[in-house]
């Protein structure tokens, strides 16, 4: 079972500003090499690293990695509809994946930035504490609009595996049925 956890970043304002700059860079290059793979109608992956790989780096000081990332998010994007032109705003959440980022602890996560990697500490909840350590592949870095940083966290616990049980009850609301519960009942609709 995969879940995600989020776990918020404590960045100095230097390192913010390193975030921040990477972000733009990283959400820039994504949007205009969308423009190209739509110009071309492909969201062949292998295709578009063979001619824009390069560039995405020189023009946007992306590193090796993050370009490859940055092609890969800019694919998965616009096989979604591949009648429109994907867009990428200025502080869209960029992947991080194990060459990008890792976990120094329970503490600390060391990041790459245009300007190298940076260590920065982060908080969690005793909820994600108890899940943190089947943490597995790719995070995504997230910026809110009050300006605070979260990682989202994938975790992978093995099927069968207990959730506790709170105070609180999880509705899906769907569009063919009005309110269905995880154990599948159905909400009686009242009108």
């Amino acid at each position: 079972m995969k879940l995600t956890l989020q776990i918020q970043l404590l960045p100095t304002p230097e390192h913010a500003q390193a975030l921040e700059a990477t972000m733009g860079a990283f959400n820039a290059a994504a949007d205009w090499l969308a423009g190209e793979a739509f110009a071309r109608k492909t969201a062949n992956k292998i295709a578009l690293q063979k001619l824009y790989y390069h560039a995405l780096r020189a023009r946007f000081g992306l590193s090796a990695q993050m370009a490859v990332r940055c092609i890969a998010q800019m694919c998965e994007a616009y096989k979604r509809d591949k009648t429109k032109r994907p867009r990428f705003g200025e502080f869209a959440s960029i992947p991080y994946d194990q060459r990008l980022m890792s976990f120094k602890g329970v503490d600390r996560v060391s990041l790459l930035t245009l300007t190298g990697r940076i260590v920065v500490p982060f908080v969690m909840g005793q909820y994600q504490k108890e899940r943190f350590t089947n943490a597995k592949g790719q995070c995504d870095l997230v910026r809110r609009k009050d300006g605070k940083w979260f990682l989202l966290v994938t975790v992978d616990l093995p099927d069968g595996t207990q959730m506790p049980t709170t105070d609180f009850i999880g509705v899906d609301l769907s569009v063919i049925n009005l309110a269905t519960d995880r154990d599948g009942d159905r909400g009686t609709t009242v009108l």
